[in-house]
């Protein structure tokens, strides 16, 4: 069992539009309301192949109804901590060329004992856990220290712990030493303190992340693809996507695939590789729905040894 944890969870609505013209009115060709934030993210990908996965996560009783039915329409199982205003709405601006434009409401004013409400919920299921994911921002309050008592919390039970997320948080996860954090290029970057414009600076900075004690370090880098780095060495995959919609969510299905690979038993390549074609497949999809089997096996991810290309710095 994969179990995620999003403490800023979103409704995340999309709406297709041919283009969008900056001061003018536009009329939308479509509308999309999907079950959102970072962990769910990751859980509905899970889910949609096969590997079982519950996301605990904060919502308030006036919004449990309706992101309960779309958790359910996707076949995710979930726990809901009721903590009202914890929902926020998350607003995806999706051009017919790929390009998309994101609105993300910082989310509901929390405190110390709302922290720990939420740390309790996670009692219950990790103990049934092979991993825990912590995913995503922290609600407008929080100090950056969650994801580390997280870990702390994980690691006393024997669970193994993922970090997804950036800025002051990801440095006091990091500091805990998780198992595997997956930060993009910029999210590395600022933890490093200085620009990583090839993959041998990506490399020296994640590096420095294993020699604070974490295991893995999965950096996704957007058309670059992305990295897989552990003690033992280094693997470099990338894909193209035939037909570009959004890249909302296909950082959080990149880290998905190298999840479900893992508990599947593959090595390091093998993880990456998967991870990859997941996350390209997700750009394939508009807004930020999650790919099935039937999508990711279409993609083709390329294993490279070389270390020396130019980083485009793209969001994933």
């Amino acid at each position: 069992m994969i179990v995620t944890f999003t403490p800023n969870p979103s409704l995340d609505r999309t709406i297709s539009l041919d283009r969008l013209q900056r001061g003018q009115v536009h009329r939308a060709i479509a509308l999309r309301d999907d079950p959102g934030g970072k962990g769910v993210n990751v859980s509905r990908a899970l889910a949609a192949h096969g590997t079982d996965t519950l996301a605990v996560l904060p919502v308030g009783i006036e919004a449990a109804r309706t992101f309960s039915a779309l958790l359910e329409e996707a076949g995710v199982d979930f726990t809901l901590v009721d903590l009202p205003g914890a929902l926020r709405t998350n607003v995806t601006l999706a051009e017919a060329d790929g390009t998309t434009t994101k609105i993300n409401e910082p989310g509901r004013e929390s405190t110390a004992a709302d922290a720990a409400t939420m740390l309790d919920a996670l009692e219950a299921p990790l103990r049934g856990a092979s991993w825990v994911v912590g995913c995503g921002s922290l609600p407008p309050g929080l100090d950056g220290t969650l994801y580390a008592d997280l870990v702390r919390r994980a690691h006393a039970l024997g669970v193994r712990v993922a970090i997804d997320t950036s800025g002051q948080a990801l440095s006091a996860a990091i500091a805990a030493a998780p198992d595997l954090v997956k930060p993009n290029v910029h999210e590395l970057a600022e933890h490093a303190g200085r620009p990583l414009p090839h993959l041998e600076d990506v490399l020296r900075a994640a590096h420095e992340v294993l020699d604070a004690g974490v295991t893995t370090v999965l950096v996704s880098m957007g058309a670059q693809g992305a990295m897989a780095v552990t003690r033992d060495g280094v693997s470099h995959a990338i894909a193209v996507a035939s037909q570009p919609r959004s890249t909302v969510a296909a950082g959080d299905c990149l880290l998905a695939g190298w999840l479900h690979a893992v508990a599947h038993g593959a090595g390091r390549d093998e993880a990456l590789a998967t991870a990859v074609r997941w996350g390209t497949a997700a750009v394939e999809l508009p807004g930020s729905q999650v790919p099935g089997p039937a999508q990711s096996e279409s993609v083709t991810a390329t294993l490279s040894p070389a270390l020396d290309t130019q980083l485009t710095m793209t969001h994933d």
